[in-house]
């Protein structure tokens, strides 16, 4: 069967592996389609994702069908075309049991921890799969993206009119703006590469742009777009320690920072840059299962159009080559999608 394995950073390899077998009690065998590329991917293939193990078959964000299913899965049917929730978490643990599945005490995310959809087809729990008879695989293999920045909002609490910095418009970034829009924020995106901040002004309609140079003049040209204030909510989608460690200068006293974007660095500030204006620190991790059935929703309804999202794809044969082209900014890639079939 193929199947595309990180066998180390910064080395993809087409292989051929062993097909799965039949699907048990409560499972499903899928036949994957699309798989779409995200930081987490990057992270893995450059070495600096702290969850990666490797060898491992990438892939976590997913649009498959559905080909077999096991006794007892009542929930999809053969022919369903399904986007999959990815994290695989033990039911029983503290946060399991209180609902917060995405942070399992043991949980382990498929194409990061596990092997995951960069295959032909594999055995997954059913209870993972989210079907959709409107949405297109393109559009299921983008859920579970939007399912992070939907997840983020939620721990942002964001109110309408909220003044909110969204920190980097890499992919997280951009899921974050959906939902931010949602809410109805006031939004401004801060970015180093101006073709992205382009993007999230003309084609997602965000409200401010601000053009980060590392010369120090970013506070006070927030404060101009934001009418004099900073934003309430800072939510850095970055992976970048030294972004992450100064992003408290953006907050407005009494606001909070939540952190989506993941770093094998420490963090580093003083205690006073966040004790004197009394902020609120959050991170956000993965997604839960009512954020993937609200996405499929939303978008089936047309409040989300996700016509903007891809921009770049590549076949199974194509990949590993084109891969690497996808890391180069002047590429301008917004969303990279892998065809397996």
């Amino acid at each position: 069967m193929k199947a595309i394995v990180l066998e180390k950073p910064e080395q993809f390899v087409s292989a051929d592996i062993e097909s799965p077998g039949q699907p048990g009690a409560g499972e499903a065998l899928v036949r994957v389609h699309r798989v779409g590329i995200c930081g987490t991917d990057v992270s893995g293939y450059l070495g600096k994702m702290p969850f990666f193990t490797y060898p491992v078959v990438p892939g976590h964000e997913l649009g498959v069908e559905v080909v077999e299913v096991g006794e007892g899965v009542t929930n999809v049917k053969p022919g369903d075309r399904c986007s999959v929730e990815p994290y695989m978490n033990c039911q029983e643990c503290f946060a399991c049991r209180n609902g917060n599945t995405n942070c399992c005490e043991s949980l382990e995310v498929i194409g990061v921890h596990k092997d995951g959809g960069m295959c032909e087809q594999f055995v997954l729990p059913a209870r993972k799969l989210h079907p959709s008879e409107k949405l297109t695989l393109d559009q299921l293999a983008l859920v579970e993206t939007l399912g992070i920045g939907c997840h983020c909002v939620d721990r942002a609490a964001t109110r309408e009119g909220e003044k909110v910095l969204v920190i980097g418009a890499g992919p997280i970034g951009l899921a974050v703006i959906e939902f931010l829009k949602v809410a109805k924020a006031e939004i401004t995106v801060m970015d180093m590469n101006e073709t992205r901040l382009a993007f999230c002004k003309d084609r997602l309609g965000v409200d401010h742009t601000v053009v980060f140079k590392g010369d120090d003049t970013e506070v006070e040209r927030l404060k101009e777009v934001n009418g004099g204030k900073l934003p309430t909510t800072v939510i850095d989608a970055t992976g970048s320690h030294v972004s992450m460690s100064n992003a408290f200068q953006y907050a407005a006293f009494t606001g909070q920072v939540v952190y989506v974007g993941i770093t094998t660095q420490e963090l580093t500030f003083k205690h006073v840059t966040i004790h004197r204006p009394e902020l609120t620190v959050k991170a956000s991790r993965n997604a839960v299962p009512s954020d993937f059935t609200r996405i499929i929703k939303l978008i089936e309804d047309g409040v989300i159009d996700t016509t903007p999202w891809l921009s770049h794809s590549a076949g199974y044969d194509e990949f590993v080559g084109e891969f690497q082209n996808w890391l180069k900014p002047e590429t301008g890639v917004i969303k990279a999608i892998l065809h397996m079939t």
